[in-house]
């Protein structure tokens, strides 16, 4: 389709990043390039989504370089499946995976936030009082699947 060729190419025609571009750009550009006589923002939008290749979206992955690292996860993955050195968990055996988030800065703003209203977005203050510092502790029930924190 000519529209998704022009969404990749309008980045590079500008210099500029996809994200920069909304759909409502991209409509625009498609009407002034001639493809279409007329087209919305929401259809561009709904084609672009719909698309198996979609270079705007990204995701950081990380790859073990630990030569042993399926050795060493493995006993992980194992209790995952509640599995200890080759038999199952008893109902009454446990794994619990726990995790902890020290130091939030608990923080309270001066002013009011004010809510998105038409041709407005939320703002807020950049001031606030410091109020100490929180910690959350969580653990996981792997077999029950059930939070506790």
């Amino acid at each position: 389709m000519q529209i998704k060729a022009l969404a990749c190419e309008l980045p590079a025609k500008l210099n500029l990043p996809l994200s920069r571009f909304s759909s409502s750009d991209i409509a625009r550009a498609a009407v002034n390039e001639g493809l279409v006589a007329q087209i919305s923002g929401t259809t561009i939008w709904r084609w672009l989504s719909a698309d198996a290749i979609r270079p705007w979206r990204h995701r950081c992955w990380i790859f073990p370089r630990d030569p042993k690292f399926a050795e060493k996860a493995g006993p992980i993955l194992d209790l995952y499946q509640r599995w200890w050195q080759g038999k199952h968990l008893k109902d009454d055996e446990y794994v619990l995976s726990t995790d902890e988030k020290t130091s939030i800065q608990a923080r309270v703003r001066l002013h009011e936030t004010l809510a998105p209203a038409a041709k407005r977005v939320m703002r807020y203050e950049h001031e606030y009082k410091r109020k100490g510092a929180w910690a959350y502790l969580a653990a996981w029930d792997v077999g029950r699947a059930k939070l506790t924190g």
